[in-house]
């Protein structure tokens, strides 16, 4: 476990939280992202691979025209 950087008092423990992606005319919300989260003030941060994959997500529903969207994480 690391320390927060944020608060500099809490931990980063695993956990999941939503992501709101927007470009363009596409606004993504993808729901239980794996993520570390601070136990103090709650600020949540997503590793490289996670980001990633979201990236590769927003832009396949770019590509399709997505508007609006809510999806769960897949890995």
């Amino acid at each position: 476990m690391s320390a927060c950087p944020i608060c500099t008092h809490g931990t980063l423990r695993p956990g999941v939280t939503s992501v709101t992606l927007e470009r363009g005319q596409l606004t993504l919300v993808i729901k239980s992202v794996p993520a570390r989260v601070c136990d103090n003030c709650g600020e949540q941060f997503v590793d490289e691979a996670v980001s990633a994959r979201l990236l590769e997500v927003a832009d396949g529903a770019a590509k399709a025209g997505t508007q609006v969207e809510v999806r769960s994480y897949a890995a």
